[in-house]
């Protein structure tokens, strides 16, 4: 029997995410409203509905776990746990959700 492809099979696995607005106990100052979101897919392509936004600095505040949220945790790990984060805006504290919409088997040598 032939051993599996890597290029066909993939040799890692990362999850897809959405990344959505949970919240907004605040005032809205970047105009977005629970609900609005953005999707994570294929590793690297961020996708906005049409005709929405997303607003910079929200985006920025959650850009640095989603590589981490994007790979399987070990189950003690707080990122495993934790899905909610906080945009740095404190007059809007708006609260952001991260979930994995699907698992999706790719090839390392396309994204390196």
């Amino acid at each position: 029997m032939a051993e599996p492809n890597a290029v066909e099979d993939g040799d890692m696995e990362l999850y897809d995410l959405r990344v959505s607005v949970d919240r907004i106990d605040g005032r809205s100052v970047c105009g977005m409203a629970v609900g609005d979101s953005f999707e994570l897919t294929n590793s690297a392509h961020l996708r906005l509905p049409e005709g929405k936004h997303f607003c910079v600095y929200a985006l920025a505040s959650v850009l640095p776990f989603l590589a981490a949220k994007q790979r399987d945790l070990a189950a003690g790990d707080w990122l495993a746990q934790d899905s909610l984060f906080a945009c740095p805006d404190p007059e809007e504290q708006l609260v952001m959700r991260v979930e994995r919409t699907c698992r999706r088997r790719m090839n390392s040598a396309d994204l390196t």
